[in-house]
């Protein structure tokens, strides 16, 4: 979860050279959208056999569309302006941080009041639709549950993806042109504005997927973009910011470092917050760069 939602803040600090602090709500935002197509498609039916894993694509696809709009309307309306006035970082990081709290706020109204904010299925909600909390792994050191394995795969599955799209992808050498420098890659034919507005799309789709995904094991709430968001800001600079496959790394490793502490009885759970920056901490002192280094050009 933390690899997917950094995703989205390397690619745009990689070509914008500032950090979209709204991004966590973007995230948030792929829950909700999805939320209203997931309930819309089950009502009160229980879903068995292809209608499940048909329902959590038609998930994840709404989740998908509806946080790369929410980025690409906050990429037009919070940040493109300012880069053509040539604004400072202070004022692009000011309209972040209030776009972040408009779409939180905006969405505490449109759904704070509904009857059950959790998804069917959820471990921790009264519906039970999707049957996805039921372990299918069970041993003596661990057990898995189905939301884990789709949650496992489904991010293994995009950022894949997404590393290929990247490398091997004409769309993914504008990206890396403009990222590396911007005023060279305009001279060589690249839009660049087309190029920020679809890195925005890109990102805001793996967040919404990771907001389906995350709203399906423990539930959605307007105020759930705030935690993730910070962890996986964390992961992003852990792998390395800027660099994809450092923020892939750095989310994957915080995620385990947090599941290693929960389960140290002389830590306690209470503790892993803590850790888990304190591993940031050491690692940055050690390497200030992040595990694979930062990739900067100029920005955009």
């Amino acid at each position: 979860m933390y690899a997917l939602i950094a995703l989205g803040y390397t690619l745009v600090y990689g070509v914008l050279q500032l950090i979209n602090f709204a991004h966590s709500e973007v995230f948030m935002s792929g829950a909700f959208g999805s939320y209203l197509v997931v309930n819309g498609i089950i009502g009160n039916r229980h879903l068995t056999g292809v209608a499940v894993p048909l329902t959590l694509i038609a998930g994840a696809l709404s989740g998908a569309l509806t946080g790369a709009a929410i980025a690409w309307l906050l990429e037009k309306v919070a940040y493109k302006t300012l880069r053509q006035r040539g604004a400072p970082k202070l004022a692009f990081l000011i309209s972040a941080i209030g776009a972040s709290f408009f779409l939180s706020n905006l969405a505490g109204k449109l759904f704070n009041r509904l009857p059950n904010n959790s998804f069917p299925g959820t471990t921790g909600g009264e519906t039970t639709y999707f049957n996805l909390s039921r372990n299918v792994i069970d041993t003596t050191y661990f057990k898995l549950n189905v939301i884990e394995i789709v949650i496992i795969a489904t991010t293994v599955v995009m950022m894949v993806f997404l590393d290929r799209l990247v490398n091997k992808t004409k769309l993914g050498r504008s990206i890396r042109g403009v990222a590396e420098d911007a005023p060279t890659a305009a001279l060589m034919g690249i839009d660049i504005d087309k190029t920020i507005s679809r890195t925005f799309i890109i990102g805001g789709a793996l967040a919404g997927v990771a907001g389906f995904l995350f709203a399906t094991a423990f539930g959605a709430s307007y105020t759930m973009g705030f935690t993730p968001g910070v962890k996986a800001f964390a992961a992003a600079v852990l792998g390395g910011i800027g660099n994809i496959r450092g923020a892939m790394i750095g989310g994957i490793l915080l995620g385990e470092v947090e599941v290693l502490v929960s389960n140290l009885s002389f830590i306690g759970a209470q503790w892993v917050d803590v850790i888990s920056f304190v591993v940031l901490v050491l690692v940055l002192i050690v390497r200030p760069t992040g595990i694979l280094g930062e990739r900067l050009g100029r920005a955009a």
